[in-house]
Parts: C-alpha cells; sequence; structure tokens
C-alpha cells in the first residue's frame, strides 16, 4: 500500500479524487522547511507545489519513491540526486495553457491602458470634480500593431501568441541567448523547427530592441537565472513592457526596480518573485508606480486551470502505481 503525503495541499482550492489503488493518503495545508522530513518519513509517494526537496531531506527518506509536482516547473526538487537514487519525478504539463495567457494579456491590457492610474483617479474623487465627462491624463495605447517578443516558446508562450494575435499583435520568439541568432528557442527542441527560416524568429537581444511588450516564459535553471538583467533592460524601448509570469529568478529584480524609479521602461506586470511569499521583501515592493502590477503568483489559478491539475496529479499517482509512471521529469 502506498502512503502518500501531500506537503502543502493549501496552495490548490479544488478536490482531488481518491487514487483508485490501495492507500494511506495524508493532507499538510502547508508544511516549513523543518517539518518536511518528520511528515514524509515513511512516505512512499510525496505531492509538493513548492516545498522545496533538496539533497539533504532526500537522502533521509529511504522510503520515498515517487514525487508528484502539483505544478509545471520542477526547480524545487533536486532532480539530479533523484535520479542518483532511483525516485522518480513526475509534473503537470499544460494544464494552465488557458489561464496563464489569460493572465498575461490581463497585465498587458491593464498597462497598455494605464488602468491602475485610472482606477486611483476614480478612487480619489477626481472623475467626480472633472469639469469635463472623461478624464484624459495618462496614455492609453492600444495593442493592435505593437509588436510581442516571448522568450520561451513553450505551451504557455503559445498560448499567449495566439491571444496576441487575436489583438493584432506582431510576434517575435527569441532564440536561445546563448546561440545568437540562431533558431533554437527554450522550451522547443531542435527537431520541432525543421521548416527554414522564419521572420518571427530573431536573436535575443533583437527582440528585447524590437518588442514593445517581452513576456517571459522559460524555465529557471543556472542557465536562465537573471536572464532579464541591468544590460537586457537597457536594450528595451522606455515604452516597452516586460511581462513575468514564469519564474521570479529569471529577473534581476533590483535592476528591474531601478529602471521602472528611473522612467526608462514603460512598466512591469510581474505575477512571480525570486522568494515566495517575499516575507523579507522585495525591491519590487518597494516600487510604488502605477506602471508595476505585481500579483501573488495566482496566473496558474484560474478554476479551470486547477481542476484538470488535480486530476492529473491523481493520474501520475495511479501511473506509477501501475508500473507505467507518466510525464516524468526525473
Amino acid at each position: 500500500m502506498e502512503k502518500i503525503v501531500f506537503l502543502d495541499r493549501g496552495t490548490v482550492s479544488v478536490p482531488f479524487r481518491k487514487p483508485q489503488m490501495a492507500h494511506e493518503w495524508l493532507d499538510y495545508d502547508r508544511t516549513a522547511p523543518e517539518e518536511t522530513v518528520e511528515r514524509l518519513r515513511g512516505a512512499t509517494i510525496a505531492v509538493t507545489n513548492k516545498v522545496k526537496l533538496r539533497q539533504p531531506q532526500l537522502a533521509m527518506l529511504p522510503h520515498l519513491k515517487f514525487i508528484v509536482l502539483t505544478a509545471t516547473g520542477f526547480d524545487n526538487v533536486d532532480v539530479a540526486f533523484c535520479r542518483t537514487r532511483g525516485i522518480s519525478v513526475s509534473n503537470v504539463p499544460g494544464y494552465a495553457r488557458q489561464s496563464v495567457p489569460e493572465h498575461v494579456l490581463m497585465l498587458i491590457l491593464a498597462l497598455r491602458r494605464n488602468l491602475p492610474a485610472y482606477l486611483k483617479a476614480v478612487r480619489d474623487g477626481r472623475w467626480q470634480t472633472s469639469p469635463q465627462p472623461t478624464i484624459n491624463d495618462f496614455a492609453v495605447e492600444d495593442l493592435h500593431g505593437t509588436t510581442l517578443g516571448l522568450i520561451g516558446y513553450g505551451d504557455l508562450a503559445k498560448g499567449v501568441e495566439r491571444l496576441a494575435r487575436a489583438f493584432g499583435m506582431q510576434i517575435l520568439i527569441a532564440a536561445h541567448k546563448s546561440l545568437g541568432s540562431g533558431p533554437i528557442s527554450m522550451h522547443e527542441s531542435p527537431e520541432r523547427i525543421k521548416s527554414g527560416p522564419d521572420p518571427s524568429r530573431c536573436a535575443f537581444e533583437e527582440v528585447l530592441r524590437r518588442a514593445d511588450v517581452v513576456s517571459l516564459h522559460a524555465p529557471l535553471n543556472d542557465e536562465t537565472r537573471h536572464l532579464i538583467g541591468v544590460s537586457e533592460l537597457a536594450l528595451m524601448k522606455p515604452t516597452a513592457l516586460l511581462i513575468n509570469a514564469a519564474r521570479g529568478g529569471l529577473v534581476d529584480e533590483k535592476a528591474l526596480a531601478e529602471t521602472l524609479m528611473a522612467g526608462r521602461l514603460g512598466g512591469a506586470g510581474i505575477d512571480v518573485l525570486s522568494t515566495e511569499p517575499p516575507r523579507e521583501g522585495n525591491p519590487l515592493l518597494d516600487v510604488k508606480l502605477p506602471n508595476l502590477i505585481i500579483t501573488p503568483h495566482i496566473a496558474w489559478t484560474g478554476r479551470q486551470a486547477q481542476e484538470i491539475l488535480a486530476e492529473e496529479v491523481v493520474k501520475n499517482i495511479e501511473a506509477f502505481a501501475a508500473g507505467k509512471p507518466r510525464n516524468l521529469v526525473s
């Protein structure tokens, strides 16, 4: 019989059905780092969203056979160590292919149309006392005819592309930063690009220079950490928007905060920070400007997306128990 322990059940707000096999399932709403080993002692299957499972903890859990992520990203698990110990790791790809792109478009629209500034104007009573029937103090820009640059080109980026094209935006897809103008973009294998030159595929730096909106969709690893820093921000148009609904570590947050404060960027929409929750603060949280929107890592939390996620997590568990693991990342 499998012993399943969900370390941070409180991160998902929809119900999970019971796996169709003999099992014991324990839920913990949240788990502190110092509680992880004790709660997983004797467990054969661990379920986690953001609780970190690194070598020191994993080395103390000889019964653990399988880690199931209630997410697509797996940077919170020491996958390399899991391989050496024979611990399988599965994620859930594609469950938020509607929810995340819609959130990204929401951030873009809100910033392009100066929604935070106009909301504040109404709340401050400025419309109520205006001599004109409208307040036209803040620029409102259309999306039609503008250029969206995608950094990373997996399912979520393609979802953003689909919605952006419906608004009449032009699309640029960044090549892998280390490959210059080569055709391979992050999250996409060479085998998927065999049809010859594509004018939408550009060098990483060229995308930053040309895009009116840059949206990040790359995984977080040693290669992509601080992918957007001082020099990259300097390449962007002073009117451009930066959107990050991927991983906070992709952006040098101090550099972004300073760029926004200096007025050298049109705005930023951020759904992720390098440390979550940001109990010790974050440079971006100190920026009190209407052209910065920060949401608390909710792009993935659409109800429909969570329902898909919950079902896929249980299917991953059932498949592993049946000896036919799926969605393996290790």
